[in-house]
């Protein structure tokens, strides 16, 4: 298990945390004392996240960046080590995206939403690992999906930035036990999730995008989060959503092909709720009005995930499940001799 120092503080920094799931991520480790850099592009949207950690027992420096700045991040990891001491743990959030068939997609679009998801992804660890590298402890927490399995159409840009985040962090993750550093690099692959994504991104499907259902709360991944990063996991994989479609695309990746290719179209849009054509977007600028925690599915979205718990609690599922098949021999040995 990887703990920060007993003595201060964990510190923390979070990139994309102004919404969605960074914002809830932000909010775990507040919860827990953490000292929490919040790294994201709108001003006002971290100023806001910065009073909610706050609020919950943290500590919280605003850093104003765009993540797909390799400068930018290098200087916002220095002024939260500045402010707070040694960073304990980076988890890297930030993603943009583009909701449409990539023949709708301009290049710059799908470049700018590629630098955001992956190169973003990249700079967090290149500055985390700087600073951790030579101090031989640390975590870095790379958040994912189950897309960086299973690609879905209309998403080509996030998929393939998600499927290159995973390669990069298992590249990286070879190199640290190569040269038998202590510090660790795990990655967090989820589900569909309630996040304010699907109102400011960019979006040419005629209705509203959603996520593929079933939906989830976006405090769920941020506890799977917190839990890899004090845990000594490969990897953890939120909800049975995201075990199904990882696993079933290992199993049958061409049934997988012609199901998404027959219901991947009308399973991410809402049904007669068409998009706005000047709708802002945040693709190349932040839109504060939409800056939360939650989106638009609260209604529709799960509180829980018994997978997850079982997930981060398999010795007690283990050994239940050892105490029944005991019990199980146990009663048919007894049968037998009577």
């Amino acid at each position: 298990m990887n703990r920060a120092r007993e003595s201060t503080p964990e510190v923390v920094v979070v990139s994309g945390a102004s919404a969605g799931v960074g914002r809830a991520v932000a909010h775990a480790f507040a919860k827990r004392g953490a000292k929490v850099g919040l790294l994201a592009r709108g001003a006002s949207a971290l100023e806001d996240v910065r009073r909610e950690v706050e609020e919950l027992g943290g500590t919280a420096l605003v850093v104003r960046t765009d993540v797909a700045d390799a400068a930018q991040v290098e200087a916002a990891a220095e002024a939260v080590e500045a402010r707070f001491g040694p960073i304990d743990t980076w988890v890297n959030v930030a993603m943009s995206t583009v909701f449409a068939p990539l023949s709708e997609i301009d290049a710059s679009e799908f470049e700018r939403a590629t630098r955001v998801t992956y190169l973003g992804t990249v700079h967090g660890t290149m500055s985390a690992l700087k600073r951790m590298r030579t101090r031989d402890r640390g975590t870095v927490v790379q958040v994912g999906s189950a897309l960086a399995y299973r690609a879905i159409p209309l998403q080509s840009a996030y998929c393939g930035a998600k499927f290159a985040v995973r390669g990069f962090t298992d590249s990286v993750r070879t190199e640290l036990m190569h040269d038998k550093s202590k510090v660790r690099i795990t990655m967090v692959q989820l589900p569909g999730v309630n996040t304010p994504q699907f109102s400011w991104c960019l979006s040419r499907l005629p209705d509203h995008p959603m996520p593929v259902p079933p939906i989830y709360e976006p405090e769920i991944p941020a506890e799977a989060v917190y839990f890899a990063a004090h845990h000594r996991r490969r990897e953890i994989w939120v909800g049975y959503s995201a075990v199904g479609a990882i696993v079933g695309d290992r199993i049958a990746p061409r049934v997988a092909d012609w199901y998404l290719a027959k219901k991947g179209f009308s399973s991410q849009q809402m049904p007669d709720r068409p998009v706005k054509p000047d709708r802002p977007y945040n693709l190349f600028e932040p839109v504060p009005a939409q800056a939360a925690t939650h989106g638009i599915f609260d209604g529709k979205a799960k509180r829980r995930s018994p997978q997850l718990w079982a997930n981060m609690h398999r010795n007690v599922v283990g050994g239940a499940v050892a105490a029944g098949a005991a019990a199980v021999v146990a009663g048919a040995a007894l049968a037998k001799r009577t």
